[in-house]
């Protein structure tokens, strides 16, 4: 029976979402020969930990289902455990980039990765605290279920599981690599007021996170489908296409990967919108197959991003979003021009050649994002109010956050270079504290 594991990475009280994820699990092992790891990596404050462990032990217990729910420090001593067995250059800042103070949806996720490793799950299944299942009739529409039936498959054997398949004849002998869906609801990020105030400044601001030397008429294109996930499409009947999958079609509150997270993590940036979105782009640029369904997840904003500390919060995950482009558009490119070069013999990804491209962008002149600031400063001030005196804000941060985008990008190449030392170490390590549920049948 293979394992895999289904995660919840939360800072925030999530009661609701942790219920419902337990019974996505439920479904999982009771439909597909499989052991579910639950994980639930939990940064939220002792209060909401303590009303998160509750709502944990009141999970029926379900044969095959292994729930884990881990606070920062079993999360802190297992890194350290993997990272000394590791042995990497550069220990104490692994475990900074691993586990840092600030908030880093790249992080949350890349210990996932590393636990999924340790607990032995061949595939790592991940959703969102701010996002809901779909339902029909009152039954939730679980995205695992076009996952299990596919992720880690040969793609040749995969088709039978799908609606149809649009991919090469000559990728069919590789592994299903990524299985996915997109979100309805609101946009995926917090600037659908920007929207409302100004079309042509939302436009403006979306448009810079594409290449600098795009047309204009490009930019305005990629900002008009930008965030918007599936829209409003409604769940009536499964649709599902194997294919090499397109990145703006799917993310990351819904989405499953096999082999690849083991290879390449995801950049470690703090406070950045879009960190975690790196593996999606390898994978289309490695052409290796995956899975587009249409289970797709209801995304809905939580109340702390309208407070005037979150709304700075934000916007400033925005701006650290559009200045990590420059580096990160570089390495699209490079990954795109590499192609199936990217893979060996097997199929897994050549990490180092990764990790060049990387690093090779952190020599960019930052020029271009000096002007990314400039456009911004005037959208912002354009806005008005709150928008008006974060430019204030922005104005002030100038030099640090051009810095600190080249920064972000330098620690994501050390960390691609341990990052296979690190998974080998965590297959030998355990976490401390593991909660099981007791097995009160078999299968």
């Amino acid at each position: 029976m293979r394992r895999i594991c289904l995660t919840l990475p939360t800072n925030r009280a999530c009661a609701e979402a942790i219920t419902a994820i337990g019974e996505e699990a439920a479904y999982a092992a009771g439909h597909f020969d499989v052991e579910v790891h639950l994980l639930i990596l939990d940064s939220s404050a002792a209060p909401v930990f303590a009303a998160h462990a509750a709502v944990v032990r009141e999970l029926p217990a379900v044969p095959g289902v292994v729930v884990h729910h881990f606070d920062e420090a079993v999360q802190r001593d297992f890194l350290r455990q993997v990272i000394h067995r590791a042995g990497p250059a550069k220990p104490d800042l692994m475990l900074d980039l691993m586990l840092p103070a600030a908030l880093s949806y790249g992080a949350c996720t890349n210990r996932a990765f590393l636990i999924a490793a340790a607990l032995g799950c061949e595939s790592v299944h991940r959703r969102d605290s701010d996002s809901r299942y779909q339902t029909v009739d009152g039954v939730p529409v679980f995205p695992v279920h076009h996952e299990l039936t596919s992720i880690g498959s040969r793609a040749a054997d995969a088709v039978g599981g799908v609606t149809r398949s649009t991919l090469d004849a000559r990728y069919a002998d590789r592994p299903v690599t990524m299985v996915g869906a997109s979100f309805v609801g609101e946009l995926s990020v917090d600037i659908g007021d920007i929207l409302e105030r100004d079309r042509d400044v939302y436009l403006d601001m979306v448009g810079l996170w594409a290449p600098a030397e795009w047309s204009a008429e490009r930019k305005r294109e990629l900002a008009e489908e930008s965030f918007l996930g599936a829209g409003a499409e409604v769940f009536t009947r499964d649709d599902s296409t194997l294919t090499v999958v397109d990145p703006m079609r799917v993310d990351m509150c819904n989405i499953s990967f096999h082999r690849v997270h083991e290879s390449v993590p995801l950049p470690p940036a703090t406070d950045t919108i879009g960190s975690d979105y790196f593996l999606m782009h390898l994978v289309e640029s490695a052409a290796l197959p995956g899975v587009l369904h249409n289970r797709h997840i209801v995304n809905y904003y939580t109340g702390e991003r309208r407070t005037p500390q979150g709304f700075i919060a934000y916007q400033t995950r925005f701006v650290k979003f559009v200045l990590s482009m420059l580096y990160l558009n570089h390495v699209y490119d490079r990954m795109a021009q590499a192609g199936e070069s990217l893979l060996d013999d097997q199929y897994r990804v050549r990490a180092s050649v990764v990790a060049g491209f990387v690093r090779e962008s952190t020599g960019l002149d930052r020029s271009e994002n000096v002007a990314r600031l400039d456009s911004l400063d005037r959208s912002y001030c354009r806005l008005g109010d709150r928008y008006a005196q974060f430019a204030d804000v922005l104005a002030a941060r100038r030099e640090r956050l051009l810095a600190e985008a080249q920064q972000d990008t330098e620690d994501f190449a050390l960390l691609i270079e341990a990052w296979e030392p690190m998974v080998a170490a965590a297959r030998l390590t355990r976490p401390r504290s593991v909660q099981r549920q007791p097995d009160r049948g078999s299968r």
